[in-house]
């Protein structure tokens, strides 16, 4: 019997629920987007994401439902983002997963948020051909991890970011050069019209670690400006019209994502990896995947979601969640949110 499940993400600023069935066919997947309220401020402004979580769930619910043409009589259990994540956000999600669980009698499941990201590649055309182990680069808002995953839910973490994750990077290099929030996927354009060797920025190796450090490149590019303008006030006022913007995105771009390159390659010759998964919404980087691609050519295969499963969605916690699906578990009714949760545990 097909088992669907009924995803509920709401971890930051995106309101998602998705209907997945048996893991890894997509029925349906809604997301509603907070991105042009959040960009006014030049980030996600909690609050203000967790109100309008409030207003929008449960209409981004019935909709899932009604475009996977099933009722919750089809569905055989709840999925909902425990955790990482901003705690309002997770509560409306939580909260509204506990009352739609308890109203139809199903199971609830809470998922980790960064699970869900590696999960997404199981929703993919690829997905018969995905092995163990892999090595998983970790690309996700806040956190940058290089993870060896044995098996299904078995993880081994080999290091991470010790300050700014690369996205954080990203978004925060973006308010430097005056682009729009979120960062990432601006400074990819204007890096295309760029010349990445324009500026030789830092790249931070943390020798005999497989740790990343990307605080020290933003304030290369910050001094780098400051070299041309000293009064320019960034992310606080419109960018000098002569900064070279094209040429600082891809120069800072390159330096991000060479290392991200090199540790996941090293990382899949010494434990013997044959696929390299890349989760999270920095897997939508084509420099990245890219990159990545011709650098492990010889060692392994890349694999990455399709943009719509790159950023947060619902679908890829429901299929997270099969994984932890068993048709006789008691429910996790009693579990609340846990905002700093780590993969694994």
């Amino acid at each position: 019997m097909a088992v669907r499940i009924l995803g509920i993400e709401t971890s930051c600023d995106e309101t998602a629920a998705a209907v997945v069935e048996d893991g890894r066919k997509l029925l349906s997947n809604v997301v509603a987007s907070q991105i042009d309220i959040h960009a006014q401020y030049g980030g996600v402004f909690p609050e203000v994401a967790s109100r309008i979580h409030i207003e929008t769930i449960h209409e981004v619910i019935k909709q899932a439902l009604a475009q996977a043409y099933v009722t919750l009589n089809d569905i055989h259990a709840i999925a909902v983002t425990r955790g990482p994540g901003l705690a309002g956000s997770l509560l409306v999600g939580m909260n509204a997963a506990k009352g739609v669980a308890i109203g139809a009698g199903l199971p609830l499941i809470g998922v980790n948020h960064l699970e869900g990201h590696i999960y997404a590649q199981w929703l993919t055309e690829h997905v018969d051909t995905l092995k163990f182990p892999m090595i998983v680069l970790l690309v996700s808002g806040g956190h940058t991890e290089l993870i060896v995953m044995k098996d299904h839910r078995t993880y081994e973490r080999l290091g991470g970011t010790i300050d700014d994750a690369v996205g954080e990077a990203f978004d925060k290099v973006g308010r430097l050069l005056g682009l729009p929030y979120p960062g990432g996927p601006h400074i990819e354009q204007a890096a295309k019209r760029g010349n990445a060797e324009a500026f030789n920025f830092s790249r931070a190796w943390l020798e005999g670690t497989w740790d990343f450090s990307f605080s020290g490149l933003k304030t290369s590019v910050l001094r780098e400006i400051k070299k041309r303008y000293p009064d320019y006030n960034a992310g606080r006022e419109p960018a000098p019209r002569s900064l070279p913007v094209p040429d600082l995105a891809a120069s800072f771009q390159a330096a991000a994502i060479e290392v991200l390159i090199e540790k996941a390659a090293q990382a899949a010759e010494q434990f013997n990896a044959e696929q390299i998964l890349i989760a999270g919404g920095v897997s939508a980087n084509s420099a990245l995947k890219q990159g990545l691609t011709e650098r492990a050519a010889d060692i392994a295969t890349v694999f990455s979601p399709p943009l719509f499963l790159c950023t947060d969605n619902a679908a890829m916690i429901a299929a997270a969640a099969f994984q932890h699906y068993e048709p006789e578990a008691v429910s996790q009714l009693a579990i609340d949110v846990t905002p700093t949760w780590p993969l694994g545990m």
